[in-house]
């Protein structure tokens, strides 16, 4: 990955709907050599996905809540986290060391959402030892990695 990918990135992290005629002026190359820099971004796995951010608030999901979950065997983890992909209200899902064997995140109306979410949906998939709940009050940041901030493998 050369200056002119990282430049790509950077510009598509702050607006991924950003031409590809305007990300060309500000590097100085064609718009067709920036199509095929994004292609082969994405074969890469580099660029894994565009994707509308939309705040969970303005949809009437006023409570964020962050789930520890202890397991009863880590070897379940697979049919747990396939599981938990089907409750809509868990929206990410983190296989971890520690306490907790999975940490998720949900988003819900408000506490009673939450509690049915809890007790009816996560609750009674099989494997589930036991949870520890964590209400967000509120979200200070959220960002992706920053490219100029690390140093990036030009390999």
């Amino acid at each position: 990955m050369d200056q002119i990918d990282q430049t790509i990135l950077r510009l598509l992290m702050r607006n991924a709907r950003m031409p590809y005629l305007e990300i060309a002026r500000e590097c100085g190359i064609s718009g067709a050599a920036i199509h095929q820099r994004v292609k082969k971004l994405t074969e890469s796995g580099i660029i894994q996905s565009t994707r509308l951010i939309v705040d969970p608030k303005a949809l009437g999901l006023d409570v964020c809540a962050i789930i520890g979950i202890q397991l009863r065997e880590v070897t379940l983890h697979e049919s747990m986290t396939e599981a938990l992909h089907h409750i809509p209200e868990v929206v990410e899902c983190h296989f971890l060391t520690g306490r907790y064997n999975l940490l998720i995140k949900v988003y819900c109306r408000d506490n009673e959402h939450l509690m049915h979410t809890i007790f009816d949906r996560i609750l009674p998939v099989p494997g589930i030892t036991n949870t520890e709940t964590f209400i967000s009050l509120r979200e200070i940041f959220s960002r992706q990695v920053s490219i100029k901030d690390l140093e990036v493998n030009n390999e």
